[in-house]
């Protein structure tokens, strides 16, 4: 189902349809840098669909569909639901008239984006949301039979908007942000041990200077489940200094056939 024009709206104003032109934008301005993280992307999950030989994959977090190998999956036959909040219209253009293939645009934090702006984003400019009491985080669950879910480079940027729109338009301590941030996570991992599942994430992101010296920030605010398989590996991520003057940046990333909850 397409969103509402109101509802457009507010993606708008929170940056979603900014966030997807520039995700593409950074790719190409990287020049290449980020095809070995692409790669293990893509050869990764298709080893996970040899392990499970699902029938049917929801991918969460499909975006441009450059870390995923739908043309090998749709030539195994593979029902595939690609789910974001929003899809390129170059991505709705590729898998139009497949029949394997659907796209559904939802929020994958159950509706958080709608009760952030209703609570804080709507606020007049001389009001701050004082607390996070009013608001819950909700669970989101893909509807009908989902086959093999795969997570795929979403869990750290689920919060991302809507903390900065948060950070813009209320009067939050940094803990509250980091209790807020953890909550959509855990709600995130939660819902993808009760499937077959496989979740692909960056958990840190690490900055190096010219002059060596190096700091950290965590991406991934919650311990990650334990796995059935697992794999790592750097992604890198900002060697064009794209947004840090004098730094360059790489992301960890974990790869991990999940353990169902019985």
């Amino acid at each position: 189902m397409a969103h509402s024009e109101s509802y457009r709206r507010i993606l708008h104003k929170l940056g979603y349809y900014s966030y997807l032109d520039g995700l593409i934008h950074r790719y190409l301005k990287q020049e290449g840098a980020w095809d070995t993280h692409l790669e293990r992307c893509r050869s990764f999950i298709l080893n996970a669909v040899e392990r499970i030989n699902p029938a049917k994959i929801t991918v969460l977090g499909s975006g441009w569909l450059l870390d995923f190998p739908l043309a090998e999956l749709v030539e195994k036959g593979v029902e595939i639901t690609l789910i974001d909040i929003v899809h390129p219209p170059d991505v709705k253009t590729q898998v139009q008239g497949n029949r394997l293939v659907r796209i559904a645009e939802e929020d994958l934090t159950g509706g958080l984006v709608t009760e952030i702006w209703e609570k804080a984003g709507s606020l007049p400019f001389y009001r701050k949301l004082r607390s996070l009491s009013n608001i819950t985080v909700p669970e989101y669950f893909p509807g009908g039979d989902p086959g093999m879910l795969i997570s795929l480079n979403i869990l750290s940027q689920l919060d991302v908007l809507p903390v900065k729109l948060l950070k813009r338009k209320s009067a939050l301590t940094g803990g509250d942000i980091l209790r807020l941030r953890r909550e959509i996570q855990e709600k995130h991992l939660s819902m993808l041990r009760r499937y077959r599942s496989v979740l692909i994430t960056d958990i840190r992101e690490i900055f190096t200077g010219r002059d060596g010296s190096q700091e950290e920030e965590q991406t991934v605010v919650v311990d990650l489940p334990e796995a059935e398989y697992r794999e790592e590996w750097i992604w890198d991520f900002d060697l064009r200094h794209t947004d840090y003057y004098g730094k360059n940046s790489v992301l960890e990333v974990v790869a991990m056939i999940l353990r169902r909850d019985e």
